[in-house]
């Protein structure tokens, strides 16, 4: 999939205007990234790729600080990128399901991020309509929202499959409101990439970077 670089310049513009956790009023729609927002799954994320690279004979590429900083792209992207910087011939689809399949291993030690789950209740309580808007595989968002016990609360979610463009391109998000039927100008987004932040304000809806919010690691 074809994937944009947020620029610093862009992703500090969009800084000044994002919105505070918890919300100090009710949204027409609230969209929610799932990795790293409503569930604490970077880390695990990141076990899987230390392990498909590691039996790759890649040992030496995607420190853990590279791998962050790339929050919200796809896992293929996540393979092109790295074969691209290190000279390396990874197989893009097959490492990815490689990568995937190992995390679906690890899901259930997942865990949620409380203070957004809590704000999903509160919309939901209200009448709020939900999605989830995600750069992972569709299956794996479904099953971490049931690990979770939330899937319900969501209308629509949308995965990388579902879209053309991966985030910093808006149509994640575009897409996951036309699946809740919800205008655009009326949603706010929670994300905790940059990636991710770029592509809400690029489809012009609101958004919570909830990064700073999070306790310390």
């Amino acid at each position: 999939m074809t994937q944009q670089t947020a620029t610093p310049t862009d992703v500090d513009a969009a800084a000044l205007e994002l919105e505070p956790l918890p919300l100090p009023y009710l949204p027409g729609a609230a969209i929610f990234d799932c990795d790293g927002t409503l569930a604490d799954t970077m880390p695990i994320h990141y076990r899987a790729w230390r392990e498909t690279l590691d039996s790759l004979g890649a040992a030496h590429v995607f420190p853990e600080e590279q791998f962050y900083a790339w929050g919200g792209v796809t896992a293929a992207e996540i393979v092109a990128r790295l074969n691209a910087r290190h000279g390396l011939t990874l197989a893009v689809e097959e490492t990815a399901h490689l990568k995937e399949e190992t995390y679906r291993r690890l899901m259930p030690e997942l865990r949620a991020i409380p203070s957004v789950v809590a704000e999903a209740r509160r919309f939901r309580e209200a009448g709020i309509p939900l999605a989830v808007a995600s750069g992972g595989r569709r299956d794996l968002v479904e099953q971490t929202l049931r690990i979770l016990g939330v899937r319900d609360w969501f209308g629509a979610v949308v995965g990388s499959e579902d879209v053309q463009h991966g985030k910093p391109d808006p149509e994640v998000f575009l897409t996951a409101a036309n699946g809740i039927g919800a205008v655009p100008a009326d949603c706010v987004v929670y994300e905790d990439a940059d990636a991710g932040i770029l592509a809400g304000q690029r489809a012009g809806m609101r958004v919570v970077d909830i990064r700073p919010y999070l306790p310390p690691r």
